[in-house]
């Protein structure tokens, strides 16, 4: 899917930086529209071959008044209404808008943070219309600048209690703002007034829908694929390239050879319960490959995250090169082709934030199917899931028929357990110890019934040693920690509550069954300001 086939309808967002950006994306994709987000520091020619019909300009940590403040490029306004654009500006894009039309922003006498109440003082029949002059509602507010002096055609139409500017238009040249966040549930009526700017105002219609999503991509891999090419899947057992390789299936047939790489970095009996998936329910061509004992040596010894990731993405690609050479042997034509699972919040993870200097959002982390991939890999990467959120993978895997258990299988990071081993992950017995624990722990929340309600759930290997008495006897042995998260698309989320019978239950258990633990920790900690997983 690109963006261009969509681009009619296209709501085209600015990032500049706020940890809200991605909200505004899913909610505005929840109401059947299509959305974008890309750098706020873009060139106007990547905005203008978008074509999109509105603009959304984020907020961001940043002030206007520094020297390297990010903003749209040179052309824009021009461009915008020239072209019959909506702007709208949230927070920091509030005073984007204001300073470079004309206005001044300066510091405000009082910061507004949290929830706040805010007054409709004017009804130009825009933002509030239908709303009554003293009409009050309460918004999610975190800035610290305000705007004190508006561009000549500016209205201000709602007020904060503490008498700040909150909202402000000019329908004329279709430019609106807000210093407050819509897009956070913080903002009961936000969505409401996302709604009637998209629809009412700017005349955007719902028409996006997940099978047409299908249908594109299903036409962007043929056209990209050359009738006699085959291509190669890299499977993970996770939703995400299972999905992306039943697509790829559903347009080449039984051109797409898929490959299951165990790295010596799965979970408990991984390998068995994935394939016996793939041939039984899937009916995909699947090769399987043990190259655990490749992946450990190369990083035995290694604890820099970075490093193990970069490390095991060079091995994934060092295997994939070795099996297009075995079907270029079979075939007569090597592979040119490697599917990947990437979604969107991969992508926007691996990428650095306006005013760092580089560009787009902080970089969080490197993927090992983003950042994580050599730059002299030989194969061309598809990656037909690179637009969407998880929840919609999983909404497009219906469509396609994955079974329904497949696809609300928690998340599994590709580096594997790789990533919840801090450290060397071939220190000991740590790999041995850490898919017992999981196992132990997964398995009782499946046991409870509320595996369906957690976002991901997983066990993490401390490399550290605690005292503990087992048996009568002193023990020093290894600590584990247990996280459990919810989420709607993996870009924000909360730790989940357990009932203190279940903690128990699963640390008596833990600590019963497993030799070598006698800790069991819980994570409780938010993204942000926390990562879901520990590396």
């Amino acid at each position: 899917m690109e963006p261009q086939a969509v681009k009619s309808n296209l709501v085209l967002i600015l990032d500049y930086g706020s940890q809200y950006t991605h909200l505004i994306t899913r909610r505005i994709r929840s109401l059947s529209v299509f959305s974008l987000c890309i750098s706020g520091t873009s060139s106007l020619k990547s905005i203008t071959d978008l074509n999109p019909s509105v603009i959304i300009l984020s907020g961001g940590p940043h002030s206007v008044h520094t020297a390297d403040a990010p903003s749209f490029p040179d052309g824009f306004v021009e461009y915008v209404e020239k072209n019959g654009i909506f702007v709208l500006g949230i927070c920091y894009g509030l005073q984007l808008i204001v300073q470079k039309l004309g206005g001044e922003v300066g510091v405000g006498e009082k910061q507004e943070y949290g929830r706040m109440v805010i007054e409709v003082v004017k009804d130009c029949g825009g933002l509030f219309r239908g709303k009554k002059v003293g009409d009050k509602q309460v918004v999610w507010m975190s800035h610290g600048d305000e705007a004190v002096k508006l561009p000549v055609g500016f209205e201000v139409v709602g007020r904060s209690e503490q008498g700040g500017i909150a909202a402000v238009e000019n329908p004329g040249r279709r430019f609106y703002g807000l210093q407050y966040h819509p897009e956070v549930t913080h903002s009961p009526e936000g969505m409401e007034l996302l709604r009637h700017f998209l629809f009412d105002i700017s005349g955007v219609t719902a028409g996006w829908k997940m099978e047409d999503v299908m249908e594109e991509e299903i036409k962007v891999i043929k056209s990209m694929v050359g009738p006699d090419d085959h291509i190669i899947c890299a499977l993970s057992g996770g939703v995400d390239s299972t999905v992306a390789a039943t697509l790829v299936h559903k347009a080449i047939g039984d051109r797409l050879h898929c490959i299951f790489v165990d790295n010596g970095l799965l979970r408990y009996k991984e390998q068995e319960r994935v394939m016996g998936t793939f041939e039984k329910d899937l009916h995909l061509p699947v090769t399987c490959v043990d190259a655990s004992v490749q992946f450990l040596s190369e990083l035995k010894g290694v604890t820099d995250p970075e490093k193990k990731r970069k490390i095991i993405g060079k091995e994934f690609i060092a295997i994939f090169d070795a099996f297009a050479h075995d079907l270029e042997k079979k075939f007569g034509k090597k592979p040119t082709y490697l599917v990947q699972g990437t979604l969107y919040p991969d992508v926007i993870e691996s990428c650095p934030p306006p005013g760092s200097g580089k560009s787009h959002s902080h970089t969080i982390k490197s993927h090992h199917n983003v950042g994580g991939l050599p730059k002299d890999m030989k194969l061309k990467l598809i990656e037909p899931l690179k637009l969407l959120f998880k929840d919609e993978v999983r909404e497009l895997g219906r469509i396609l028929d994955v079974p329904v258990a497949f696809l609300k299988r928690h998340p599994f990071p590709g580096p594997g357990l790789a990533v919840r081993i801090p450290g060397d992950v071939t220190q000991g017995n740590a790999l041995e110890i850490l898919r017992q624990v999981d196992e132990i722990f997964i398995q009782a929340i499946k046991d409870a019934g509320i595996y369906d309600e957690i976002w991901q759930a997983f066990a993490v290997f401390l490399p550290i040693k605690t005292t503990g008495v087992q048996g009568d006897q002193r023990t020093h042995s290894n600590a584990v920690a247990l996280r459990a998260v919810t989420s709607q698309d993996g870009m924000t989320a909360d730790w989940y509550y357990f009932e203190h019978k279940f903690l128990d239950d699963v640390a008596r258990k833990i600590c019963n069954s497993v030799r070598g633990v006698n800790r069991v920790c819980l994570d409780i900690t938010s993204k942000p300001p926390s990562t879901i997983e520990w590396e």
